[in-house]
């Protein structure tokens, strides 16, 4: 008796492929590691840069510009720092600011370069902005 060219055994097979690949790409490391992001957000300074990132240990150190600064939360952590604060740790005219993340347990630096929101460190007050397309 011949066996059919599509056996059971091979369609299950090839079937759980995809689904290996997937659980793979799932959990790598460039899937877990979002980089972080910096918004502008009201606070009780006035204005505030909310960085949000993730970390894989909780107890692992974050800071900015080589500032530690205390996160909130677990794994999905948030920071946020007045407009103030950030100017002075920062260049003048920066566009953006420097997140290090370090393991706790391996002491490994994830650090990353995140951009700020436009214009938040110009030091020109605009009275009005014209953009216009041609």
């Amino acid at each position: 008796m011949s066996m059919p060219f599509f056996s059971r055994a091979r369609i299950l097979a090839l079937a759980a492929i995809p689904v290996a690949g997937l659980v793979a790409a799932l959990s790598s490391p460039a899937y877990a590691a979002t980089e972080p992001r910096a918004r502008l957000v009201a606070c009780e300074a006035g204005s505030c840069l909310l960085v949000t990132g993730y970390r894989a240990n909780t107890a692992s150190a974050v800071s900015i510009n080589g500032r530690a600064v205390p996160a909130e939360g677990a794994r999905k952590w948030r920071v946020r720092v007045p407009v103030d604060t950030v100017r002075e740790w920062s260049a003048p005219f920066a566009r953006t600011i420097t997140i290090s993340v370090v393991d706790a347990e391996t002491r490994t630096d994830a650090t990353a370069e995140v951009d700020l929101p436009i214009g938040l460190l110009g030091q020109v007050d605009l009275a009005v902005l014209v953009v216009s397309a041609k």
